[in-house]
C-alpha cells in the first residue's frame, strides 16, 4: 500500500503528498517521479486506506483517481471539507466527461487531469499546487511575526485604559464576537490583536480593512470562490474567513461594508459557515470574528446604512477605546515608547525629550490620536526638532504661506523665497532653519551661495 511507509511526519519545511489510484503502476510511476520533490510520499488504493493514512499525519498535496474501488474520489468528504487540515487536490480520471471536471473544481480540487496525460502536464499541476501551498505558509509566518512582533502590552494607565484592559481579560478567553468602537488612530487593531494573543486560540490573525476592498470583491475575499464562479476565476481559491480557520479575523472599518455584505456576514455569524462565490453548498468555519469601526453604529442603524441586527449581533461584546485627548497622562508613556522604537528602528540616537516638549505634547487635541503622535515623533527625530518648536505660533504664522506664490514663478524662485522665509522667521539662525526645511546646514549654505553667485551675474544660475 504504501512505498514509504516508515516516514511517518515530513520535515517541518517540506512539501508532502499523498496519490491514490488503485493501479500499481500508477502509484508507482507518480512515486517516481515525484520523489524528488517531496519529503514524504505515502500510495493508497482507495479512499479508506488513503483516509487511514491522512489521519496520521498531514499532506500538503492528494493526487487522486476520480474513479476508485467502493468510494470515488469525490465522495472523499472526509477530504475535500477538512478546514483544518486542507491539502491541496488534483483529481484524475480516464473518462473525459467535462461535467465530472465542474463538479470536481466545485468541490474543491486545484486541478484537474485527464489521463492518459504527460508527465510535464502532471509536474506543471503539481508545481503550481506545491508553489500556492508554500506563499500560504509564507504569509502564515509573516503574519504570526507580525503578531509577536507586536507591542505586547497597550500602553497606557489612565483609568479608561486600565477599563479597556480589564475587558480585555475578561473577555480574549471567550469566542465570543467582540465590536471595537473608537476615533481613527486610538488603536483598535492592536487591542484586536491584544484579543487574539490572549484568546489561546492557535491560528493566525487576519485583519481586512473591509473599506479598502472593492464592493465587488468583497464577497469573494472573504468567503472565497470556485472556479468559473465569475470572469477571470479561472482556479478555486479560499477566502480569508478560511485562511483565519483556527484564528481570529478582524473585520477592520466594517461600518464601510455594503449592506448586501452585511446580510450574508450576518449569515455567517448565525450559521458559523461560508458559502464560496459560484458554490452549491455552505462549508463550516471555525474562526473568531472580532470586528470594529470608527464610526458610531448606533446612529448608522438610525440612518439606514448598517443593518440593526447585524449590529445587535455583533455587539455581543463592546469595547470603546477612549481618544487621546481623554487620557492626557498617557501621553509622555507613548512619547518615551515610540521614541525608543523608531530611534531603534531609524537607527539613529534615542532623543531625550525636554519637559517643555512634552507638557506641549500633553497641551494638544490630537485628532489623528495615538496615530497621529506617532507620526509627530518619527518627524521630530528625522528632522531633529523637538516637538514644542512645532507649537511656536511666529514660526507657523509667518511660514503659513497662506498667500501662496505667483503662478508665474519659477521653482527657484518659489524654493528661494520659501527658505528665506523660514530662515527670517528664525531671526536669521541658518542651523535652524535648516532644521525646519529637512535638509543640513551646508545645504543651506551652498545654496545661499548659488543665490549670491547668480545675483552677480545678473540672474539665477543654472
Amino acid at each position: 500500500m504504501s512505498l514509504h511507509t516508515n516516514m511517518i511526519k515530513p520535515l517541518p519545511s517540506a512539501v508532502s503528498v499523498l496519490i491514490v489510484d488503485d493501479e500499481p503502476g500508477m502509484r508507482s510511476f507518480l512515486s517516481k517521479a515525484l520523489s524528488k520533490k517531496f519529503a514524504l510520499i505515502e500510495t493508497a488504493s482507495s479512499v479508506e486506506a488513503a483516509e487511514q493514512l491522512r489521519s496520521r499525519c498531514h499532506f500538503d498535496l492528494l493526487i487522486v483517481d476520480i474513479c476508485l474501488p467502493g468510494r470515488s474520489g469525490m465522495e472523499w468528504h472526509e477530504a475535500l471539507s477538512d478546514q483544518e487540515r486542507r491539502s491541496d487536490i488534483i483529481f484524475m480520471t480516464g473518462y473525459a466527461d467535462i461535467d465530472v471536471a465542474i463538479a470536481a473544481l466545485r468541490a474543491g480540487a486545484a486541478d484537474f487531469i485527464m489521463k492518459p496525460f504527460h508527465l510535464e502536464q502532471m509536474m506543471k499541476a503539481v508545481d503550481r499546487c506545491i508553489e500556492r501551498r508554500l506563499q500560504k505558509r509564507e504569509n502564515l509566518m509573516l503574519r504570526r511575526d507580525v503578531t509577536i512582533g507586536y507591542s505586547d502590552n497597550i500602553i497606557g494607565n489612565s483609568e479608561p485604559m486600565m477599563e479597556v484592559k480589564r475587558v480585555i481579560e475578561r473577555v480574549a478567553p471567550t469566542n465570543a464576537v467582540v465590536l471595537i468602537q473608537g476615533e481613527s488612530g486610538t488603536g483598535k487593531e492592536l487591542v484586536a490583536r491584544q484579543l487574539h494573543q490572549l484568546s489561546g486560540r492557535q491560528g493566525p490573525f487576519v485583519p481586512v480593512n473591509c473599506g479598502a476592498i472593492a464592493p465587488e470583491l468583497l464577497e469573494s475575499e472573504l468567503f472565497g470562490h470556485i472556479a468559473g464562479a465569475f470572469t477571470g476565476a479561472k482556479g478555486s481559491r479560499e477566502g480569508l474567513f478560511s485562511f483565519a480557520s483556527g484564528g481570529t479575523i478582524f473585520l477592520d472599518e466594517i461600518g464601510e461594508m455594503p449592506l448586501k455584505m452585511q446580510t450574508a456576514l450576518l449569515r455567517v455569524l448565525e450559521q458559523r459557515a461560508i458559502r464560496p462565490v459560484g458554490g452549491e453548498k455552505e462549508v463550516g468555519i471555525d474562526a473568531r470574528v472580532i470586528a470594529a469601526s470608527n464610526r458610531n453604529l448606533a446612529e448608522e442603524v438610525e440612518a439606514g446604512n448598517f443593518r440593526q441586527d447585524l449590529y445587535y449581533r455583533l455587539n455581543v461584546l463592546d469595547i470603546l477605546i477612549p481618544p487621546l485627548r481623554d487620557r492626557p497622562e498617557d501621553i509622555v508613556e507613548l512619547t518615551h515608547f515610540f521614541t525608543l522604537h523608531l530611534s531603534s528602528e531609524l537607527g539613529v540616537r534615542e532623543v531625550v525629550w525636554s519637559h517643555e516638549d512634552l507638557q506641549k505634547l500633553q497641551q494638544y487635541d490630537w485628532p489623528g490620536n495615538i496615530r497621529e503622535l506617532r507620526n509627530m515623533i518619527e518627524r521630530c527625530i528625522l528632522l531633529g526638532k523637538p516637538p514644542a518648536e512645532y507649537w511656536k505660533q511666529p514660526l507657523q504664522q509667518e511660514v503659513s504661506g497662506d498667500e501662496g506664490y505667483p503662478l508665474d514663478w519659477p521653482l527657484k524662485e518659489v524654493e528661494r523665497s520659501h527658505v528665506m522665509k523660514v530662515v527670517d522667521a528664525h531671526g536669521g539662525n541658518k542651523s535652524a532653519a535648516a532644521r525646519d526645511l529637512g535638509v543640513s546646514r551646508k545645504t543651506l549654505d551652498r545654496k545661499y551661495k548659488e543665490w549670491l553667485e547668480g545675483e552677480g551675474a545678473g540672474g539665477d544660475a543654472e
